[in-house]
Order: structure tokens, then C-alpha cells, then sequence
């Protein structure tokens, strides 16, 4: 799959901007805060409804308009056209592909599957368990729309089960037991489906992560991810492991008030040559295992899905040393399209080009073709 153009109208600082791209590499030039990371948020917008960084719509919209619209076309198989348009009057926001309005923003997840290599992966590594698991979730549910329904119905379970403890607290009554033990029961069904779908995954990906390691390094180390769920039951047993563990901690959830067991509390255990690498791994091994983790889900989603995914590279050169410029300048090369925002021209003269590669430079929220 390819993105062939994007338009983006009070977008940030991009007051009206419209690029045609190559159907290889695209590499997006400029300083800091000149508008090349909209860019690649502009497309992010297209694929997932979302903001690249997690902000707000509002943030979006430029300082002197009152809404923000991104449209671009997917080529494929067969071609898609995507309408992002956010309203600050009314705050709304509205989706539209090919014309027709989707009213459900989990109803594009995976139409238009995105791969994003950001600094911000750090957290996946060095940060809490739950940027280990939005990874895992994310990669899982652009794959496979019956684990996203799961997860979004085991969410709505949590909050609600969530609610029900909360009220219990508060007032002792025989009804809202009643109606705990059905939450629970949908808790159960739900969070085994998940733990499953994970464990298919990992014994799946870790041969993705293992090659994509091998392709940046250039020597042999040897990744791996481990998946720590419900105090690692037997994987056939999972069910009963659940049902046991939540009624040996009922009284901690009613006194808690809160969800304290089940799938949104496990964790990954990122490993390289045996050791944990968030214990023991060098700095070096954490932004090589990151850029792994991305460049895997780039071919696993190709492979699981038939289509490639729109890969989206934020500043990450400015953070290598030129040994793994090099490497991922080179596996850049089996990707087809990417788009790479860099704010060192002096870097772009390093990395490995062909006549089909486009250079967009930016500034001040003007992008023009070099």
C-alpha cells in the first residue's frame, strides 16, 4: 500500500499544503519546529483518527483558523480516498473515506495500517508496562479485527466492573453483586481471548524481531520477548487460572475499589543474549532494540495482512552513531515507501538514495520538492 498525495489545510503551521509523493522513500527536511513532523501526523491522522503525539484535535488547528482538515489517497489494490475534518466551534471531528462518513474511529484501524518509528519508543523499553502492552495491542489489532473487537469490549468491561467496585464501596448491596459476578464472568471470557491472541503473537514475532535485530547490527545477538500473564499460567489452563486468581483477590478489588487482575496488568520482558535488557542492556541496545521492534512489525503486518503498512521515520538519524545509519539506511531499501523527517541536510548526503527517492524541505510550514 502507498500514499500517493496529502493536503493539509490549517493543519498546524501548514496553512495549505499539498504533496504528491514517491512511491519509495521521502525524505522530509527542515529545523526544528518548521512543520515536517505535521507532516508525517497528517498521515498518521488518515490511518488512525489520531494524533501522532497523543494530543488533542484543538492543538491542532492552526492559531488563526477555527478547524483543521487532512485529505489524502491510499493506493492499493484498489484506491481509497481519507477526510479528516475537525470543527473547534463545535468540537467535532469527522471521518470520511471515500466520501462516506465512518461514525466509528475503530472501523479504520487497519484499513490503512501505519508503522511509526518515533523517539518516543523509548518508553517501549525503558518505560512502564503499559507501553509495552499499547505496542503489543497496537501491532495485534491492525492485524487481526477480531482481537481489536475483543480488546475494545474487555476495556468496556474494565470501566464498567471498574464503576461497579466503586459503587460496592459505597453502598453494600446485595443487587450490585449480582451485577459484579456478570462483569466478572465477561472479564474472564474476554481477558483469556486476549492472553491467547498475545501469546500467538509473541511466539510469531519474535522470529520478525530476531531478523530485523540481525539486519540493523550486522553481527549476532540474540532478542527475544517474553510475556508475563496472570503469574504465567500453563497457556492451556488460562481460564481457570483467571477465574481462581480474581476470586483469591476479591477482597483486595473491594477494598481497592479497582481491577487488579487480568491482561491490562501484564507485562513484556524484553530480552537480549539471556539478560533483561531493561536492567542490564547499554544504551546502544535499547535504541537498536526499538528500531527492531518497529521494522518487525513492519514485515509482520505485511505478511499477516498482504499489504504493506505506511511506515512514518521521525527524526530518529539525529540519535545514531553512522555504523547503524548505515544499517537502517540499507533496510530502508526492502521497505518500498517510508517517509523520514531529518533536520540535518549533512546526514541525507550519508544515506543511500536512488533516483526514485524524493527530498521535501520545509520551513516555516511551506514544504516544497527539492
Amino acid at each position: 500500500m502507498t500514499i500517493d498525495f496529502i493536503e493539509l489545510e490549517n493543519f498546524r503551521l501548514h496553512k495549505k499544503t499539498k504533496l504528491k509523493f514517491s512511491k519509495e522513500l521521502n525524505y522530509i527536511v527542515g529545523g526544528n519546529g518548521q512543520g515536517k513532523t505535521t507532516i508525517l501526523e497528517g498521515i498518521y491522522y488518515l490511518c488512525t483518527t489520531k494524533s501522532l503525539n497523543q494530543s488533542s484535535d484543538i492543538e491542532a488547528v492552526n492559531f488563526d483558523s477555527n478547524f483543521f482538515e487532512v485529505k489524502g489517497k491510499f493506493s492499493d489494490l484498489t484506491t481509497n480516498t481519507a477526510r479528516v475534518y475537525y470543527d473547534t466551534e463545535v468540537n467535532k471531528k469527522s471521518i470520511f473515506i471515500d466520501d462516506k462518513q465512518i461514525y466509528r474511529a475503530s472501523a479504520v484501524i487497519g484499513k490503512f495500517p501505519v508503522v511509526t518509528l518515533t523517539q518516543s519508543d523509548h518508553a517501549i523499553t525503558l518505560g512502564a508496562p503499559s507501553e509495552r502492552r499499547k505496542f503489543v495491542d497496537s501491532v495485534i489489532s491492525q492485524s487481526s479485527e477480531t482481537y481489536l473487537k475483543i480488546l475494545l469490549e474487555y476495556n468496556k468491561t474494565l470501566r464498567q466492573r471498574s464503576s461497579l467496585l466503586t459503587q460496592i464501596k459505597e453502598a453494600n448491596s446485595k443487587n450490585l453483586f449480582d451485577q459484579l459476578e456478570a462483569w466478572t464472568e465477561n472479564l474472564i471470557k474476554n481477558g483469556t481471548e486476549i492472553v491467547k491472541h498475545r501469546l500467538s503473537f509473541i511466539s510469531d514475532f519474535n522470529d520478525y524481531l530476531k531478523t530485523a535485530y540481525e539486519n540493523i547490527m550486522g553481527e549476532i545477538e540474540n532478542p527475544e520477548i517474553e510475556y508475563s500473564f496472570l503469574g504465567e499460567c500453563a497457556a492451556g489452563n488460562i481460564e481457570n487460572v483467571f477465574e481462581e486468581e480474581i476470586k483469591k483477590r476479591r477482597e483486595e478489588e473491594l477494598r481497592r475499589a479497582t481491577n487488579v487482575v487480568g491482561p491490562h496488568r501484564d507485562d513484556f520482558e524484553f530480552i537480549v543474549n539471556d539478560y533483561s535488557l531493561k536492567k542490564y542492556g547499554s544504551q546502544g541496545q535499547h535504541k537498536t532494540f526499538q528500531i527492531a521492534l518497529r521494522f518487525g512489525e513492519f514485515f509482520f503486518l505485511n505478511d499477516k495482512i498482504g499489504r504493506k503498512p505506511v511506515f512514518l521515520m521521525d527524526d530518529i538519524y539525529g540519535e545514531l552513531d553512522l555504523f547503524r545509519a548505515g544499517k537502517i539506511s540499507d533496510y530502508l531499501g526492502k521497505i518500498g515507501q517510508a517517509f523520514i523527517t531529518m533536520t540535518d541536510f549533512t546526514k541525507y548526503d550519508n544515506l543511500k538514495k536512488t533516483e526514485n527517492d524524493l527530498l521535501i524541505n520545509v520551513k516555516n510550514g511551506i514544504a516544497e520538492n527539492a
